[in-house]
Formats: C-alpha cells, structure tokens, sequence
C-alpha cells in the first residue's frame, strides 16, 4: 500500500469525478426514488434490482442472495489479483414518517441551496453511490482496475440486520477482502473528516410482567401486586444513578482500551456545549464533561429503557390495577461483550433479586467490532483523508451507534473504516434528509484515493 500512488493522482480523480456528476447524481435519483423501507417491507425488490443493476454496468458480476429476510446484493470484480476492498453498504431506508415535517418529496432528490435532499441520501445510497463513482474515475485515471472489488450491500441494516450474521458465516469464503470500507461517514461540524473504526453492539429485550387475570379496581391494590411497580423495580434495579450497569459480570468482557485508543479518544474535540444545545440538557449522566464523555460515548457500554408501557395513559384519570405490564429495552455493548451472554446474565440478575415471574424475551442482537489503530489500513484511510480534505482527520475509536460489525471482524477478520459523504446536519432517519454537494463530492474522491493508495 502506497499513499505516492494516491498522491500523484489527486487532480486527475478529481476532474474525472467532477466530469461525471452530472452521471452519478442521476444514478442517486434512480435509488432514491424506490422507497425500500425494510421496516415496512416495501421496494425491498425493486430496490435490490436497481442496485444490482448499477453494479453489473460496470462490469462486475453481480448476485442478489437470499436471506431468511430481505436479500443481499453481492458483487465481485475489478482486477485480477491484488489487494482486495470489501464495501459494506445497505439499501434499505427508515420510514419517512412524520411525512407533514417533510418540506420536500422523501422518495425523491431534491436539489436545493446546494444540498441533496431525500430519504437515503445520507444513510446511504448516498455512500454506495460514492463506491461507484470512485470506481469509475479509477478506471478512467488509471486505464484499468488497479485492486479487486466486493460488494456486501444488505437490505436490513435499519431493522437491526437480523439475517446478515448468519449470511456472512454461509458465505464468509465469497467475502474475504484485505480491508473494508463502512456504510457510513463524513465531516465533522468544523468540516473536519471523521474516521470512525467501530460500532457497538446491541441486545434488544422485551420484559413482561403480569397481575391479576384482568385489569382490576385500583382499590385492590391493598391487597393484589400490581405489574407496574413490579417491572419498574426490575428495571429500577438494572443501574445506578450515574447510569453504571449493576448486573454482576456485566463488564467482565469488556475489552480495556490501548494507550493509543485513549490518546485518541483525548485528541477529539470537545462536543459538551453542542451536545447540550442540542439536546436541551444542563448535564450528562454521571457529571461526565469532556474526556470522560467522549470515552464514554466511544467506548462504554450502557442500558436503555427504550420505552414503559401498561395500564391507563388517556386523558383525565381512571383508577385501574393493570393486568399486564411491559418495557424495552437495549444494551449497546463493547468489545468483547457477546449479546447472547447479556441475556443470560440479566436472567441471573432478575432471578437473583425476587423478579424470576418477569418475562424475558430476547429481540435483536448485534455484537460489536473495533479495528486496531495499528492496523495499516487505517493509516491509509487516514493519509488519503488528508488529501481529499486538505486537514488532518479526527480519528474516532467508535461510533457511539451500533451496526453488524460483530461478524467482519469475529468471521471475515477484516479491518474496517468509514469513508463518506454526510455531516452531522444531514438528519439521517430524520424528516428533510440530506448531503451537501460539497460532501457527496469530497467523499467520492476520498473514496477514490483509498482505491488508489491500495493500489
């Protein structure tokens, strides 16, 4: 790997790309305009179809595999022998409701005061289509492919990518790649590139608690338990004040980050008066302020209350003992915490302390990935961004969000980064979903001199 290589090519990527806009933002309409909502099960296909469609016209040989879900589109290509990436992308979308917060139509690209507006054109058929675009101006400096390419592109990363464990394990041997780039990335609120190398884990849970075999009169409640205040306690038990987790062993596979991933996690910028400002909060959780925030939103894990449902939640008042009761949850974990082993040791924890009668139901999990800072790719995802950007990157240890690493570093033992093209206004999941052109255009260069320096 050669960041020379990369170097020398820098105006010629971006007189290729710059030449080809106009193609490629076509090519986003095309995406942008199939509303594939894997959480409603809608343009699954279509969607699929489309981005195979943009894969196998350049050439590559491109599949759509089965899931026990939504399918995945794969592709393989370029040169011969040499390096090879794997892109990670998805082309399912959140669902665009609220729609009477959209300003412009969510299903399709709206080019206004110098931004790209849509649902997906941030998270992420943004991001493939700056996997394409790059290719494409590879080809065109270089006169050929100079590394192999593979394309993973799911279409149930929104719903928690329920299927895509399994499908890598059936068919890691397709997938095997010297480096990968993520689904997502971009700029921070300086117009700085931010790196991201790596996501946390999730274990969703649902808890139930029963009563009486029918709501009952408040009155009794003298006398018969109430499922409320049963599965408040449960939950009430789970953390202390400063949002530490009290399960026992809960933090015994928590992996101790390197002296080098804490000088990184202290070189990042202070985000605490943003953070307050946009969130409308006086202090964090824990009075956690600069380094002690950033580590944990990089790289401790924590339990939600997502949401507490039972009972009478109408207007006025209606005196009631419920006969049900019922919360979700998730744990975002670390590495190197399983998701299955949180289930086992929340069931000890609730048994343990009087709540054996509470359900447990176990919903989604991922587990989480972290690539070493020492690993050579992220020198070069590193050197290239300071080309594409003129700055030096802030490099991020992980994301405080979760997506499917757990099985490309546990299966496919491939490094990974983020490379692309939004910036934190970009409202992701979010009614008015957008990129900027200046983003969309940066990342498809920087996605370009990756390329190039692997060469």
């Amino acid at each position: 790997m050669t960041i020379e290589t990369a170097r020398g090519r820098v105006d010629e990527l971006r007189s290729a790309l710059e030449k080809a806009a106009p193609k490629h933002l076509d090519e986003l309409r095309r995406l942008v305009e199939i509303p594939s909502v894997s959480a409603q099960g809608e343009g699954i296909e279509e969607a699929a179809k489309a981005t195979a469609q943009l894969l196998s016209e350049r050439g590559l040989r491109t599949e759509i595999r089965p899931t026990g879900g939504h399918p995945v589109v794969c592709a393989w290509g370029g040169a011969r022998e040499g390096p090879t990436i794997l892109f990670y992308e998805h082309y399912d979308v959140q669902p665009p409701e609220p729609l009477d917060e959209w300003n412009v139509p969510p299903f399709e690209v709206t080019e206004k005061d110098g931004k790209l507006f849509g649902r997906g054109t941030s998270d992420t058929k943004g991001h493939i289509m700056c996997r394409i675009a790059a290719i494409d101006a590879v080809r065109e400096v270089f006169g050929a492919d100079p590394i192999r390419y593979v394309f993973m592109i799911e279409g149930e990363e929104e719903i928690g990518s329920p299927n895509l464990e399994a499908f890598i394990h059936d068919n890691a041997e397709d997938f095997r790649a010297d480096a990968c780039l993520w689904e997502f990335g971009g700029v921070d609120n300086d117009g700085k590139p931010s790196l991201t190398l790596g996501l946390k884990g999730i274990q969703s849970i649902e808890l139930r608690a029963r009563g009486p075999a029918y709501d009952a009169h408040s009155s009794l409640g003298v006398a018969i338990d109430n499922p409320l205040w049963r599965l408040a306690a449960a939950v009430g038990s789970l953390r202390d004040t400063d949002g530490r987790v009290t399960i026992d062993g809960f933090y015994d596979d928590v992996r101790e980050l390197t002296p080098g991933e804490l000088d990184a996690i202290g070189a990042e910028p202070d985000r605490d008066e943003q953070l307050r400002r946009e969130y409308g909060i006086d202090r964090f959780l824990g009075g956690a302020e600069g380094f002690g925030l950033r580590k944990r939103l990089r790289a401790e894990p924590c339990v939600n209350v997502n949401g507490f449902h039972g009972g009478y939640g109408g207007p006025g008042s209606k005196t009631v003992l419920p006969s049900r009761a019922m919360a979700k949850l998730d744990f975002r974990l670390v590495p190197d915490q399983k998701p299955e082993r949180i289930v086992e040791l929340l069931r000890s924890h609730l048994n343990r302390y009087g709540f054996d009668d509470i359900e447990l139901i176990p919903l989604a999990g991922e587990a989480p990935g972290r690539t070493s800072l020492d690993d050579p790719f992220v020198g070069v995802v590193a050197e290239t961004a300071k080309l594409a950007y003129g700055v030096e990157p802030t490099i991020e240890v992980s994301s405080a969000g979760t997506g499917p690493a757990g099985p490309f570093q546990d299966v496919l033992k491939v490094p990974f980064a983020s490379v692309g093209c939004a910036y934190p206004g970009s409202r992701a999941h979010a009614p008015d979903e957008h990129i900027r052109l200046e983003d969309f255009a940066t990342g498809k260069l920087h996605t370009a001199l990756v390329i190039a320096a692997l060469a």
